[in-house]
Order: structure tokens, then C-alpha cells, then sequence
């Protein structure tokens, strides 16, 4: 991948040669490369494909279905919920109606059977002929359809009652309640316990089952074997009986009962028209050799997710473009599953720590919880993130030791850092040396700012050669809120623009502190040499300089003091302007580069804040700039205290347009400036409250959640008093025995409104190793705040 300049080690420490820079293997992944290109060597086949450590396989992850769903759920095996809990009862009360109603069944079977209601056989004598039964409700007559008549109409009546009153008594449904409750062991022992007093019943005549199959069969009636015949026939008749009447049982039992809403499914096995793993899109464009190709590498295990998602990239961006889609079959025949490679060469991202799923690039990072402080539609589904949530922005506040790091950001920077292994993305992670990030092999880039070692500088301008641009954005890094950011950006462009004229180029942080303090000696040779080179105007602007230089309400001082904290030892050859060697600058977002700026926290707190600051403003002021948006770009600021300014929330806003996102970490929202948190939580449409945070952190987001409308029950007791003697005796007992009076609740429903998640409760109630989100598409969808356990 050629980064164009934008990055490149750094030869005045330790010796590093621009060998130490990435280069490409190839074009960038997602374009391409051009006709007549030599591919170079195929890397190794990577060593683990999705799902090893759950026991699937590739196109197992490919066919386990992935319906759409509301923002922030995790799509992949996902079964939705219903919007609203069933109206369950008690599962103590279900049974005990069911087995009721059960033995009200069998009384009045037993009623029925045993002849102590009469004229039960009414109805079948008035709808059969009066010659297949006896005088005055006699016996049917043997020979005649009466005794078969008599069975069907016992087997109907036996039907009717326990069907019509297990209808009633909702058996099936405190079944399913059962099982679901104690889960197969119980519905293994209930199908067999149920499974054998069923055929006993029947083998004993008591279910009428058994008398209905042997009055159809064909008895001899003559013969000196027909004694012998008739008993083997029933014998014969009876076991396969019992063979059917125990299978259904056998079936209960073995049988899976349905999912619970909102859990995975077992991944589909059979492959359909629509099916991933048979690459659909190749072959409704006709490029069947191809898919077929591609095919064969997934099913062999010689193709990871990380190569399915970038070559799938590749094919989008090849469009309907035929020239385009002859280079991009042109390089799967050479290279089938490492085809359109990263520029690093890499096919898999060692020590996965989180879920993740490149087909729609989601992330998980916990459940939702089973509470009624989540929707029940939400209820025990995944959480997970992707760009297009990631787009509008995200804010996440939690104190040390709240898992901000370890279960947020980490799994955030590793998720993209995988979407730009398949060419989908670019990230930038900045955070302090000790930051758990990952380690270098998983990024292109690793800037250490202050360590002598590191192989890579960072642009203190960015990368422009505007002088007015670079004298802005200087002026909103360095200035912020302390002073008049008009001025301060006034003043750095009386001093970047004639410097820049005159060196072609911007000066270094010494020569910059020197013209801000006004050095005699450096403002009288760059004098010099604009006079020499015919600048007038610039003359003029260094004059006007001069003439403000020490006067009431000059940034310059500020500035200067603000500059220095980069002129320590320790910085000694960072930032470099002179042209020896190329530092790093945001113009590699055009690109699927990957970058983690590591900074001094420990020994120069705030020397790492103000590179933290000019890091988010030249992103920001980058990532709308971009010429190709078709990758995310993403800043990750593991802490972001003191680093935002009124220039850099507005600049939040912006990012929703340009396919990128920020995330920013805070220990506590105390960290930025008073009268611009407001506008941060405006700024940002994802909000992330972590288990710890105070109630005064709590209280901003209690604000920016806003308040619902629930339903509210009051209950009013009232001691109930009796002019009656007797009543009175047995309320008196009553209270001698359970101790209190006798009372009556009054019940009152009514809808008020109340705040989503108090202060107090985000500060007190929210247990350890949860949070509390809300999420925002880049459509406009939102979700309500959610309580996240970031465990599971």
C-alpha cells in the first residue's frame, strides 16, 4: 500500500530506514490492481477460521442467518422477541389447574364407564339401526355393526371429555412451561413416565382404545383353529398397539422444544440460492468460474472471515464496472483466498479477544439484561457495535477499573482493526504507553511520542502546506478555551506564513517557540530573507507582529508556554518539519492502515493532552476532506480528558456525512470544560455509562435520556371495621393469631412520568461489570438506554 508520503520512520533514532514501513503487497484491499501487474508471493494460509473455538466452520458461519434487526443487536443467530412479555401465570398455578382439571377428567371417565350416568348410550341408539341393539338398552348384538358402533362412540367420548376439559386445563401449555422451566432432563423423564401409564391404560381397557382396534377385526367364527386364530389376532393386534402408542411418547421426548426468544440459533447446514458460502453475487453476474473458485477455497478451510470480507469488499468496489470485474477475476484465479491482500500481508489478526462478525462488521460486547429496566423486545439479546452506529459518534464515561478499556475500547479498536485487514476501514488508537491496545504486530503504524526508539514521528501541522490551515488548527489546539482562539490563530499565521515562504516549510517546535517568544535574532534573519525574496506583504505581517508583540491581550505568550511542553528533552527530534524524514499525518485515512499513537502520560501528563488535542483536531479536520469515503474512518481516544474544544464538538457533528466516527473515553465527564458538556452530549449519538460513575456524571445523562411514561400502581391499605358482633369476634381472632389488623387494598393505576435512569440510579444501581447505553443509527433510529452486562 503506498501511503503517499503521509507516513515514515523516523532516521534521527536508533538508526530506522524507511525499511520499517509497511509496505505494499499490493494495491489497496478493496481496488482492484492494475492490468499487468506481477501478484506478488501468496502469504500462508492463516492458521484459524471463524468459529474454531466454538467448533464451526466457515460456511457454518457464513449460513447461520442474520435477520435484520433494531440498532445495536447482535444480528447473527438472532430470533426475535415479541415487543411485549406474555401474560404468563405462575407456573404454580398452571399446574395446579392442570392437574385439576385432569383428575375432574378422570372422574368423570370413570362416571361414564363404570354406568353411573345414565343414557350415556342414548345418542348412538338414535343414530344406528334398531336391530344392532337389544330391547330396553340392552347389549349390542354380536354379528351386527353395533359393537363396533359402541367402541367409535366410547373412543369419541373419551376424546370429547379429556380433550374438551384439557382444553381448559391448558395442558400442553404447562408442558412447555415445565420444560422450559427444568429444561430435557424433565421433558426425558415426563415422556417417559406419562409414555408408560398411557400404554398400561390402554392394555388394560381403561382407555377405550384397545376395545375399538379388536371390535374391527375379522374374527372366524367357525372352525376348529378359530379359538387359537381369534387369541393369536388380538395378541398380534395388541403389541403393535402398544408400539403405537408408546412412539408419540418416544417422539416428546427426543424432540427439541423452540428456542427462547431473543437466543441463537444452531447454524443452518443446507446451502440455498441465497447462501453466502456460494458467493450469490459472482454468479448473478456470470462470473461462475469465480464463485466456484471462491467456493472451494471456503469449503477446503484455506478461507478465513477476514478473506470473505475483503474479497467481498473487492467485489463491491469493482461495481459493474467490466473492466473492473475482468481484474477482479483475474486475481481470484491467481490467488483464490489471499486475493486483494491487506498491504501488511496479513490474512488474521492474532489473540482475538472479543466476538465478532465480518459480514455485517458487528462486534460484541455483552447482553442486555433481563430487567425490567430494558424493553422486553431487548431483553437477553447481544450487544454489539458497527460503523453505522459507530458513525454518529460515541461518548463512554466510567471510572478506573470499570472495564472502559478492557471490555469497551479494546474490543472496539480490534473490530476495526479487522475491518481494515479486509479493507473496509481505518483506525487510529490513541491512548497512554501502559494502555492494554493490543500489541505492535496488530497495527501498520506505532507511534511512541517520547520514546527515542520509536520508528515512526507524527506531523505537528498535519500534513498541510497552508499556512493559514496549519495556523488554525495550531490555534485551536494550543489556544483552546484560555484565550481568544481569533487572535491566537491570527498570531501563528503572522509567523507560519512568512516562515513557510522563506524555508518551504514550517518551522520546528524550537524555531516555533523562538518566533512566538520573538527571538531578535531568528525574526531579523527571517526578516532578511523575506526582504531578499521580494515578499512586501509578508514584511508587513511580521511587522504587524512585531508591533503586538508584549502588548495587552497578545496570545503570543500563551502560545509560547503552550509550545514548550513539546520543547523537552524528551521530544528531542520528534515533529521534524526539515524534510529528513516522513512523519505520519491523517492523510493515511485514504487508505485501510491501522495506527496506535502511544503517549507519555506518566511523565508528561500534559504534554500528552495537547497531542491528544491536535491528534482529534487533525482528524476531524482530515476525515471530511477525504477524497474516497467508502472506507470508515475511526479515531479511538482511550482517554480523552481535556482534549475536547468548542472547535472539535462542532466538529463531531460533521462526522456523520463523512462515514467516520470518534470514540472518546473518559473517566469522568468532570474532565471537559464546564460549558461545553452539554454540547458534547448533543454532539455524539452513542452514550456509554459505565458501573462507578458519580451522581454528578449520572446527572448528565439522566438529562440528555430524557423521561418516559409508566404505568404507576399505588396501594392504599385500610383497616376494615364491622358493626357486626360475629364479624368483629372473627377479625379479633384473626388478629390474635397473625399479629396484625385486618385490612383491604386499595389499588390506584395511573401513567406519570419519570426519568429513564435517574442520577442516582446510574450511580448506585447499576452493578459492576454493566453499563448503561444508548445508541443512535446514522438514518436516525435511536434506541432507549439499555443496561449492558459487558461480561457475557
Amino acid at each position: 500500500m503506498e501511503f503517499e508520503g503521509t507516513h515514515g520512520s523516523r532516521s534521527t533514532h536508533g538508526g530506522h530506514s524507511h525499511a520499517g514501513i509497511p509496505r505494499p503487497a499490493e494495491a489497496p484491499a478493496g481496488v482492484p490492481p492494475r492490468p499487468g501487474s506481477t501478484p506478488p508471493s501468496v502469504p500462508p494460509r492463516p492458521v484459524e477460521a471463524p468459529g474454531v473455538r466454538s467448533g464451526t466452520t466457515l460456511l457454518d458461519w457464513l449460513r447461520t442467518p442474520r435477520p435484520e434487526a433494531a440498532p445495536g443487536i447482535w444480528r447473527y443467530g438472532h430470533v426475535a422477541r415479541p415487543d411485549r412479555a406474555p401474560d404468563e401465570t405462575p407456573l404454580r398455578t398452571v399446574l395446579a389447574g392442570a392437574s385439576i382439571s385432569f383428575l375432574v377428567a378422570v372422574l368423570l371417565w370413570s362416571l361414564l364407564r363404570n354406568g353411573y350416568i345414565p343414557y350415556w348410550s342414548v345418542p348412538i341408539r338414535l343414530f344406528t339401526p334398531g336391530d344392532w341393539w337389544r330391547p330396553l338398552g340392552g347389549a349390542p348384538v354380536p354379528g351386527t355393526g353395533g359393537p363396533v358402533a359402541l367402541a367409535v362412540y366410547r373412543f369419541v367420548l373419551f376424546a370429547g371429555v379429556f380433550g374438551g376439559i384439557g382444553r381448559f386445563g391448558r395442558w400442553p401449555y404447562a408442558w412447555g412451561r415445565l420444560v422450559r422451566q427444568y429444561g430435557r432432563p424433565t421433558q426425558l423423564l415426563l415422556a417417559a413416565l406419562t409414555g408408560l401409564l398411557t400404554v398400561a391404560l390402554v392394555r388394560g381397557d381403561w382407555l377405550p382404545l384397545r376395545p375399538l382396534v379388536l371390535s374391527m377385526l375379522p374374527y372366524e367364527l367357525t372352525g376348529p383353529d378359530a379359538v387359537f386364530a381369534n387369541q393369536q389376532m388380538e395378541d398380534t393386534a395388541t403389541l403393535l398397539l402398544t408400539l403405537a402408542t408408546a412412539l408419540p411418547f418416544v417422539w416428546i421426548g427426543l424432540r427439541r422444544s423452540a428456542p427462547r426468544p431473543g437466543t441463537a440459533v444452531a447454524p443452518t447446514a443446507p446451502a440455498t440460492a441465497g447462501d453466502l458460502a456460494t458467493w450469490p453475487g459472482l454468479r448473478a453476474a456470470g462470473l461462475h468460474e469465480a464463485a466456484d473458485r471462491l467456493a472451494a477455497e471456503a469449503a477446503s478451510g484455506a478461507m478465513n472471515d477476514i478473506d470473505y470480507a475483503r474479497i467481498s469488499a473487492a467485489w463491491e468496489a469493482a461495481g459493474q464496472t467490466p473492466d473492473r470485474q475482468a481484474v477482479f477475476v483475474r486475481e481470484v484465479r491467481t490467488r483464490g483466498a489471499a486475493a486483494f491482500l491487506h498491504p501488511s500481508g496479513a490474512r488474521s489478526l492474532a489473540g482475538r479477544t472479543a466476538t465478532h462478525d465480518l459480514v455485517l462488521r458487528q462486534v460484541r460486547l455483552g447482553t442486555v439484561t433481563d430487567t425490567i429496566r430494558n424493553p422486553y423486545a431487548r431483553r437477553t439479546t447481544g450487544l454489539a457495535l458497527d460503523p453505522e452506529v459507530l458513525g454518529t459518534g460515541m461518548l463512554v464515561v466510567g471510572p478506573s477499573g470499570s472495564g472502559k478499556t478492557t471490555r469497551v475500547v479494546r474490543p472496539l479498536v480490534e473490530s476495526l482493526s479487522l475491518q481494515a485487514l479486509a479493507g473496509q476501514a481505518a483506525v487510529v488508537v490513541v491512548g497512554s504507553d501502559a494502555s492494554p491496545l493490543g500489541p505492535d504486530e496488530a497495527y501498520d503504524v506505532v507511534i511512541r511520542v517520547g520514546d527515542p526508539a520509536s520508528p515512526h514521528d507524527l506531523d505537528l501541522y498535519g500534513g498541510t502546506t497552508d499556512p493559514d490551515r496549519a495556523a488554525a488548527l495550531l490555534a485551536d489546539v494550543l489556544a483552546a478555551d484560555t484565550t481568544d482562539t481569533r487572535r491566537a490563530t491570527t498570531t501563528l499565521a503572522q509567523l507560519l506564513g512568512p516562515f513557510h515562504a522563506v524555508h518551504a516549510r514550517f518551522p520546528t517546535v524550537p524555531e516555533l517557540r523562538g518566533l512566538l517568544d520573538g527571538d531578535p535574532a531568528l525574526v531579523r534573519s527571517l526578516r532578511g530573507s523575506l526582504e531578499r525574496s521580494g515578499h512586501a506583504s509578508l514584511v508587513r505581517e511580521l511587522d504587524a507582529r512585531a508591533r503586538q508583540q508584549g502588548a495587552d491581550g497578545d496570545s503570543a505568550p500563551h502560545l509560547a508556554d503552550r509550545i514548550a511542553l513539546l520543547d523537552r528533552p524528551a521530544f528531542a527530534g520528534f515533529f521534524d518539519t526539515s524534510g529528513a524524514t516522513t512523519p505520519f499525518t491523517m492523510r493515511a485515512l485514504e487508505h485501510p492502515v491501522r495506527v496506535r499513537i502511544d503517549l507519555p502520560e506518566a511523565g508528561h501528563a500534559e504534554a500528552s493532552r495537547l497531542l491528544a488535542r491536535l491528534v482529534l483536531a487533525q482528524f476531524l479536520a482530515r476525515a471530511v476532506n477525504r477524497a474516497d469515503r467508502s472506507r470508515f474512518a475511526c479515531l479511538v481516544l482511550d482517554d480523552a480528558a481535556h482534549t475536547l474544544t468548542a472547535q472539535t464538538v462542532r466538529g463531531l457533528q460533521r462526522l456523520r456525512s463523512a462515514h467516520a466516527g470518534v470514540v472518546l473515553g473518559l473517566r469522568t465527564v468532570e474532565d471537559v470544560p464546564e460549558h461545553l458538556r452539554t454540547a458534547l452530549f448533543g454532539a455524539v449519538g452513542c452514550r456509554f455509562a459505565l458501573a462507578g460513575v458519580t451522581t454528578w456524571d449520572g446527572k448528565r445523562f439522566a438529562e440528555t435520556w430524557g423521561t418516559e411514561w409508566v404505568e404507576a400502581r399505588d396501594v392504599t391499605s385500610r383497616t376494615v371495621r364491622s358493626d357486626e358482633p360475629l364479624t368483629r369476634v372473627a377479625h379479633a381472632v384473626r388478629k390474635l393469631v397473625t399479629g396484625r389488623a385486618v385490612t383491604t387494598d386499595a389499588v390506584t393505576v395511573r401513567e406519570v412520568e419519570r426519568e429513564r435512569w435517574s442520577a442516582s440510579d446510574l450511580a448506585h444501581a447499576v452493578p459492576p461489570g454493566h453499563g448503561v447505553l444508548s445508541l443512535t443509527h446514522v438514518r436516525g433510529e435511536h434506541t432507549p438506554p439499555l443496561l449492558v452486562d459487558l461480561r457475557s
